[in-house]
């Protein structure tokens, strides 16, 4: 099993950036971590998954080129760096990791695939 805190939410402006972090509890090389957010009245939907020791992380369509996921493996720690940011990605954000690495990485991010949480972090963008 393994716990999941996410930190570093916060309100910006449009236009502003932040890094969200996400602790492990344990060792996450070679799992698969990935981040999501739900905005109030919507559904959760995936941002980004990666294979940790990899070097390829899949991002969906609206946070290309403006979001990157990256990891500290000395600190079991993923962290979602998003610049550029817009009204729309208001949303909390939590990370998330699973036990298999079937479909890792495999085009968006489907929250039924993943078993472990985080309690989110909320992020607010200001127009």
């Amino acid at each position: 099993q393994v716990q999941l805190v996410e930190s570093g939410g916060g309100s910006v402006q449009a236009g502003g950036s932040l890094r969200l972090s996400c602790a492990a509890s344990r060792n996450i090389h070679r799992r698969c971590i990935g981040w999501f957010r739900q905005a109030p009245g919507k559904e959760r939907e995936g941002v980004a998954h990666s294979y940790i020791g990899g070097s390829y992380t899949y991002y969906v369509d609206s946070v290309k080129g403006r979001f990157t996921l990256s990891q500290d493996n000395a600190k079991d720690t993923v962290y979602l760096e998003m610049n550029s940011l817009k009204p729309d990605d208001t949303a909390m954000y939590y990370c998330a990791a699973r036990e298999s690495l079937t479909g890792c990485i495999a085009g968006t991010p489907q929250t039924t695939a993943f078993d472990y949480w985080g309690q989110g972090t909320q992020v607010t963008v200001n127009s």
